[in-house]
């Protein structure tokens, strides 16, 4: 295991949670990662916007890597990426893995 990637994860999980004053998990983060680059506020999301907002987490937080680049926001203002990659064959562990790394960039600034 790679103790100073689940230091960095652990540190990031803390701060994030105290920010928003309960204990957060990567879901959790992802969603707050899409209702922050949607940048219209939190409201009461429906079903298929919740799981819109957690695809802008995921477009936003793999753009530095190449695998996606921002085109624009539609009418509604909801950000729209377009995938120049596909991504690696990676199992669930490896998945998990790129999420949190990217969302620690995310969040510090700095490359794990």
């Amino acid at each position: 295991m790679d103790y100073v990637f689940e230091r960095k994860w652990q540190e990031t999980v803390k701060d994030v949670s105290e920010q928003y004053g309960e204990d957060l998990d990567l879901q959790t983060i992802l969603f707050l990662i899409g209702v922050q680059e949607l940048g219209l506020g939190y409201k009461k999301f429906k079903k298929d916007e919740k799981i819109d907002l957690m695809h802008i987490a995921i477009c936003t937080l793999l753009e530095p890597y190449g695998y996606f680049e921002y085109e624009g926001r539609d009418k509604d203002s909801w950000p729209h990426f377009t995938r120049n990659q596909k991504l690696p064959a990676l199992d669930s562990s490896q998945q998990e893995r790129l999420i949190k790394e990217a969302v620690i960039e995310y969040f510090s600034g700095e490359e794990v």
